[in-house]
């Protein structure tokens, strides 16, 4: 079993920063793959940055690519997503993902076992 729990959404305006933490605990097995995903209303949940804690790789989606950066704190078992730059299509609702080592791409939700219960992230122009 792995717990994972989100903070730090808020309202930014565009251009601005915001850190989001994802405080885990459980079996380590169950979090060797970890993630962010987002889901804006009428819209699907979509990956936007993924980390094999393994091997520290991290992966993102193409839409956050240089502005987003996943880092994990290994002695809090915390994983973090610094947003930067951001725009008001940046607004959603953000999970944390946890879940075993998988062949499946790190975008695809099947390739998590675990979630947060999300943190809302709203962008103003």
């Amino acid at each position: 079993q792995v717990q994972l729990v989100e903070s730090g959404g808020g309202s930014m305006q565009a251009g601005g920063s915001l850190r989001l933490s994802c405080a885990a605990s459980g079996d380590p097995y169950n979090m060797r793959r970890m993630g962010w995903f987002r889901q804006a209303p009428g819209k699907e949940r979509e990956g936007v940055a993924g980390m094999n804690r393994g091997n520290r790789s991290t992966y993102y989606a193409d839409s956050v690519k240089g502005r987003f950066t996943i880092s994990l704190d290994d002695a809090k078992n915390t994983l973090f997503l610094l947003m930067s730059s951001l725009k008001p299509e940046d607004t959603a609702m953000y999970y944390c993902a946890a879940g075993p080592p998988s062949i499946r791409a790190w975008y695809l939700r099947l390739g998590y076992d675990y979630w947060g219960q999300g943190t809302q992230v709203t962008v103003s122009s």
